[in-house]
């Protein structure tokens, strides 16, 4: 049995939920089974159609739309922690192989749970499963809790020049 760990992508760069599915892809084509649940996302991203084309990866979304750079809804807060009961079920049970929270980062910056209730969750880690979280705005805690953390650095981003999310590409 291989040591899991427990891994944050984090930073302004482009790529963090990107290099989530990659590694979530790479461990299903190697027999391993996969539970990725997005926090903040309802919206229905392309990524979402994996688990059609993939049955060892699950994909469950805890958020009825992206709102961002908006305050969050009762209802947000409401699925977002139900997303985090469910989570810390899935570590307990020991049933996947590797677990994505995306966007977790991003649900602890706008306060949906707390930062206690997520590090206790992750450290009941099983010995053999692969964690990642992603999201802006990593808290300093996690950070070091963590094993390996990874910053996407924005250099230069089309987006700042009016391109729009393109699907397939963005979402």
């Amino acid at each position: 049995m291989e040591k899991g760990y427990i891994h944050v992508y984090t930073g302004n760069g482009k790529g963090k939920t990107t290099a989530a599915f990659g590694l979530a892809l790479r461990a299903a084509c190697a027999d391993k089974k996969v539970f990725i649940g997005q926090f903040v996302k309802g919206m229905k991203y392309s990524e979402v159609k994996v688990c059609d084309l993939l049955k060892n990866i699950d994909i469950e979304q805890f958020g009825l739309e992206c709102f961002i750079n908006k305050e969050p809804k009762e209802e947000d807060i409401l699925i977002a922690r139900k997303g985090l009961e469910k989570i810390e079920k899935i570590i307990e049970n020991n049933t996947y192989d590797v677990v994505v929270l995306d966007e977790i980062n991003i649900a602890l910056y706008y306060n949906l749970f707390k930062l206690s209730e997520v590090l206790d969750i992750l450290s009941k880690k099983p010995q053999n499963m692969e964690i990642v979280c992603t999201g802006r705005y990593a808290k300093d805690e996690l950070i070091e809790f963590a094993d390996l953390v990874t910053e996407m650095k924005e250099i230069k981003h089309y987006y700042n020049e009016g391109v729009e999310a393109r699907r397939g590409i963005e979402c």
